[in-house]
Formats: structure tokens, C-alpha cells, sequence
């Protein structure tokens, strides 16, 4: 049976308000049980995945997770408890919890709410909730169909490591006793492949995915397949190349983790432990000059978006980059509070972090190379924070002359992030649309590859 839209929207409101109560019951417990303030959280996160491989239906998942988290303060003393159970009996319990571990916890006159007069007007609908009418059978079709698709494609592929769909709805919420409440829905659905390809002794493997929050703008399945296709045989063949320094492109499947890194740099909590390798920067040349780097967390519909941060501070538009150097940090009201400045509204990170494009698609990058390394994916952890310093195992693509030439493996690239920023050549315009970082594919002038 469907549910008209008036009724979805009447069954909406009632969950809204529902939610509101809870979590008003939930301040009030807090209250009573001797809370100065508290912050409250809800989350309600709900959908299910198929998996198919070699047309076989692997695993059907429905996942249904509900907790409500709250953080006390009594005084400067700050306590935090959980639960997934809502009775009033556990509600209680968990309040009673979080202020016991506040009574007997250091004091730190950087803890409390955000401040109060930010806790003003109310959230946008950024237009996040988009359903997916879609049933388990339906999903499982899909899938197959994709992978179907793609093993009829090309000989080459002999295997599949699985097609995936998945489709969520989430809720969260949040209150504190100052006031300031806000919940926001919203949605995400993908689809993932990976196959596996052989041509003599040589054996690939590689994947494809689309994630968005409106079902009808995740590509089809077909495309899906061959996409993956496509990238899987392109790396047959894959060589070793020898050690030499030379220009280095990421590509826009990974160059987000460059941004990453630089995040997590200028972000308050590695700034006042002084485990940054970009402390007291404010106003350096980080970047080179003409380089945007920016947080937009209001895009309608975007991967990223949400209307307030992790302390329900409202969220706004930032520039970390300006014309190369650093305008300001990453923060939240702790954070703020133990350097001395004002929140940013990035409690829980940046929301639709995006670097503005100077170049073309990726052809117009290789062009721009002319001679040197694509690198398509990353392997182990090989950043260090306080340095800076950048080491991680790569594979790729080799070029000459503006074209690929062939695939490489077995490669490590390494250099220091200081650096590797001051000589970012160019950014793309290829843009991944499937995560929450707007990023395009990175030129770096140059890198030490080590391979045989």
C-alpha cells in the first residue's frame, strides 16, 4: 500500500514531535538529577543492502539502530552516557549515569554547552530526505543485473566479488537546556561493484561505486558495470618502474584524502595538543597563491550538508584557504575555548568541504603533466600529523607525452605535505560526486617514487 504524500508529511510531523518530547523528557531527567545543563542526541538510522555475487544472492540485511546519547555538566565538570533502550526506566538510569561520572570528573573551565546566544533562529531544510520505494526482491534484480552486465562485457573478466545496493534513512536530533533544538532527515542510497579480471598470469582487481541522496541520480546499473569494467582491465599488465622523482597526479577517486590531511591539520583538537604540523599558521602561504579551499554546509541535497554542527551550533559557510594562505582553523566550542577564539561551527568536522577547480577534466591534467605518475589508489596509512611527513603504497598509471601509457604497481610515493601543498600545480575539474569532499583530481609538480 502507498502512503500519500500528505499523510508522509502528517506522519512526519508527528515524528517530530514525538522525537522533540523524548528528547525534552530526556533534559529534564537530567535536570533532576543535578545537571547545570545537558546536551542531548538522538539518532535513528534505519534501511537495508542486498549482495549478489556470480548472480547468487549473498546476504539480505535490514538494520535498524536507535541511541540516544547525553552529556551532562555540573559546573565545569562534564559527564556523558548512552543508551539504545528508551523506557523511561533507562532514560532515567542513563541521566542518573552521566551526571555521577560529572560529579567525580576533572574540572575544565573550557567545558560547558556552546554559547548561548549561537543557539538562535530556526534550521533549513536542506532537502536531504529522498525514500527510495524500493523492495528486497526489486534491489536484488538490480544488482544482478549489474553484475550481469559486466561479466558479459568483456571475456576478460572471469570473476566478481559482489554487487551491492543499499538504501538508509536517518534521523537525527538534538536539544540542550539552553534551548537550542533541531532534527534533520535524511537519506543516502549506492550501489557497489567489484570484479575481478586475468589475462595470462596477470590477475586484477578493482571496483566501482555511486552513492547519492535521491535514487534517481545514482547511475545505472549498466553504466555502473561498465565503468568497473573498464578500470578492472585497464590494469592488467600493471609493471614495476624504477625510483625517480617526477610530477604526480591523483586522481579524483582519492585526491580527497590530500584535503584530508590538511583538515585534520588545522583542526582544534590537534591544534592545542600541538599535534599539527601546521600550528600558529594563520595568514602563511599554505597553498599556492590563487588556491581556494572552502566549507559550503548548506548545499541543497549535498553529501555533506547539514544545518548545524555536532553542539547544534548553526552551520555556515567558511574559508580555510584564501588565495593560498590559511584564514582560519577548524573548531568547535571546546576547541575554541582552549585556543582562545570562537567556534566555526565544526564540532564534528567540515560539512561539504570543497577545492575550487584551475584546470580541465583529467585529460587536461595529463596533458599538463606531460610525463610522470597516476596514481589511482592508495594503500596503508603512511601520514604523520605532527610532521607532516607522507609515505603510502600506490598504484596506477604511467604516462608520457600527455597519455597513459601503461599500468604500474608495487610503487611507494613519498614527500611532506608541506611541500607536496606548495606545489600543487593544478586542480581539476573531475570532481567525485559520490562522497562529501568536492574535490577534483591534484597535480603535484613533483615526488619521490620508489619502485624497483
Amino acid at each position: 500500500m502507498q502512503i500519500s504524500t500528505q499523510n508522509n508529511k502528517s506522519i512526519e510531523e508527528q515524528s517530530t514531535a514525538n522525537l522533540l518530547a523524548l528528547m525534552h523528557d530526556i533534559l529534564a531527567r537530567a535536570k533532576a538529577h543535578g545537571a547545570t545543563d545537558a546536551f542531548v542526541s538522538v539518532n535513528h538510522d534505519r534501511g537495508f543492502s542486498v549482495d549478489v555475487r556470480m548472480r547468487e544472492v549473498e546476504t539480505v540485511s535490514f538494520n535498524e539502530d536507535k541511541s540516544v546519547g547525553l552529556v551532562t555538566y555540573i559546573g565545569h565538570r562534564k559527564g556523558v552516557a548512552s543508551s539504545t533502550d528508551t523506557s523511561p526506566a533507562a532514560l532515567d538510569a542513563m541521566a542518573s549515569a552521566a551526571c555521577d561520572i560529572a560529579r567525580v570528573s576533572a574540572k575544565d573551565p573550557c567545558f560547558g554547552l556552546a554559547d548561548k546566544e549561537l543557539m538562535t533562529g530556526r534550521h533549513s531544510d536542506l532537502d536531504l530526505y529522498h525514500p527510495w520505494d524500493i523492495r528486497p526482491p526489486e534491489a536484488i534484480e538490480t544488482a544482478r543485473l549489474c553484475e550481469a552486465h559486466a561479466l558479459e562485457r568483456d571475456s576478460r573478466i572471469i570473476n566478481s566479488d559482489g554487487v551491492t545496493l543499499s538504501t538508509y534513512t536517518f534521523c537525527h536530533g538534538y536539544a540542550n537546556t539552553y534551548g537550542g533544538e533541531g532534527i534533520i532527515r535524511g537519506t543516502r542510497h549506492s550501489l557497489s561493484c567489484s570484479l575481478i579480471a586475468k589475462s595470462g598470469e596477470s590477475m586484477q582487481r578493482d571496483y566501482d561505486y555511486t552513492t547519492s541522496r535521491l535514487p534517481h541520480q545514482l547511475v545505472t546499473p549498466q553504466q555502473l558495470a561498465e565503468s568497473v569494467v573498464e578500470r578492472t582491465v585497464s590494469r592488467l599488465g600493471a609493471r614495476k618502474i624504477k625510483t625517480q622523482k617526477v610530477p604526480v597526479l591523483f586522481s579524483s577517486r582519492i585526491s580527497s584524502g590530500l584535503l584530508s590531511s590538511f583538515i585534520g591539520a588545522i583542526s582544534g583538537s590537534n591544534l592545542y595538543r600541538k599535534n599539527s604540523f601546521l600550528l600558529d599558521s594563520i595568514g602563511q602561504q599554505i597553498f599556492p597563491a590563487g588556491f581556494k579551499i572552502y566549507e559550503q554546509p548548506r548545499l541543497l541535497q549535498g553529501l555533506g550538508s547539514s544545518p548545524f554542527d555536532g553542539e547544534g551550533v548553526p552551520t555556515r559557510d567558511n574559508v580555510f584557504i584564501d588565495d593560498g594562505r590559511l584564514c582560519q582553523y577548524v573548531l568547535g566550542s571546546y576547541s575554541a575555548r582552549r585556543m582562545g577564539l570562537k567556534t566555526t561551527a565544526n564540532s564534528d568536522g567540515v560539512h561539504n568541504l570543497t577545492i575550487d577547480a584551475t584546470a580541465g577534466d583529467l585529460n587536461d591534467l595529463l596533458k599538463k603533466m606531460d610525463k610522470g605518475l597516476l596514481v589511482t589508489e592508495l594503500m596503508g596509512q603512511g601520514v604523520n600529523g605532527l610532521t607532516g611527513d607522507y609515505s603510502r603504497g600506490a598504484t596506477g598509471f604511467w604516462v608520457e607525452h600527455g597519455e597513459i601509457q601503461y599500468p604500474v604497481e608495487e610503487i611507494t610515493i613519498a614527500g611532506n605535505l608541506k611541500d607536496m601543498y606548495q606545489a600543487i600545480v593544478a586542480v581539476g575539474s573531475d570532481i567525485n560526486r559520490n562522497i562529501a569532499t568536492r574535490c577534483g583530481s591534484i597535480l603535484v609538480e613533483q615526488m619521490m617514487v620508489a619502485g624497483s
